[in-house]
Formats: C-alpha cells, structure tokens, sequence
C-alpha cells in the first residue's frame, strides 16, 4: 500500500469560497487502488505556499506519492509547476506527456496544461489539472504504470526489465 498526500493549490479553496471536488476525485481514485491518503492540504495559488506544502508532505510526513491539483494553467496565479520544479530533484516529463496525449483526445486545450511530474527524495510529485473531470481523465491515463514507479523509487523492486 502506497502512502498518498494530496494538495489542491487555489485561491478560492483555500478560502473557503469553493468546494474541493478535484481532490474528493483523486481520493476516490486513490481508495480504490488500495492506497491510503495520509495527508491532505488546500493551500492557495502561492509558490511559497505550495513550495512549503510539498516539501512538508515528502519530508516530514514521508509520503511515496503526492498528486497535486490545480494551478497548471495559464493565470498569473498559477504557480504549481514552478513550485514543484524548486523542489524536485529529478524531472519525470514522460507523466504530464501521457496526460496531456490522453486529454488531447478529448479536447484540444489540453495542450495548454504546464503539468510537471518529478522526484523529491523517494516521493513522487505529479501536478494534475483542477477540474474533477480532467483529475480523472488524467489519473486513467497513468495509473496502470504508477505501481511500477512507485516501487522502484521506494525500493520496494529493484527489477525494471522483463523477463520473456
């Protein structure tokens, strides 16, 4: 079982003036894998904040996984990508790439997602949209590989290659 935290960047969340469904979406996803959310967080679409706030998550709290949602669009107060960028020691483009490809299929603006995905210590940090819709298309699209990844960077499997 994976130790998950979730973090939803917004402004009007962090407020109170808006319902979290995206992350209600991902902890959903998260259950029904047999993953437990250990921690959750609603900060608002500050860096600083948000650059806290995963570091918090992967350092004190120790969590294989933190999946983040929202502030990966084009407003001036979307901050996600680059806060994640400041604390993550290794990039992993290929997860934001499959996202985008499969939200591509749906609709074109998912061209405009600045999605980041990378390694902090031995957590995996993955920035997801903020619409519950697009949290769950885009949560679809990498599951199957996530398991793989996730024990390889926690060392619960040292084995990358098949054997056929």
């Amino acid at each position: 079982m994976y130790r998950v935290g979730i973090l939803t960047a917004s402004d009007k969340g962090a407020a109170g003036e808006r319902e979290d469904l995206s992350a209600e979406a991902i902890r959903g996803i998260i259950s029904r894998q047999g993953w437990q959310v250990v921690i959750y967080s609603i900060v608002p679409d500050d860096t600083e904040a948000i650059k806290e706030a995963l570091v918090g998550m992967a350092d004190r709290d120790g969590v294989d996984l933190i999946l983040t949602t929202g502030g990966t669009g084009f407003s001036p107060r979307d901050n996600t990508p680059e806060a994640t960028r400041a604390v993550i020691q290794k990039e992993v483009p290929g997860i934001p790439e499959v996202m985008r490809a499969e939200s591509f299929k749906k609709t074109h603006r998912a061209m405009l997602s600045r999605a980041a995905a990378g390694i902090r210590h031995k957590t995996l940090i993955i920035n997801l949209p903020g619409s519950r819709k697009a949290v769950v298309e885009c949560l679809e699209a990498i599951m199957e590989s996530l398991p793989h990844g996730l024990d390889i960077l926690t060392g619960r499997s040292g084995e990358c290659g098949t054997s056929k």
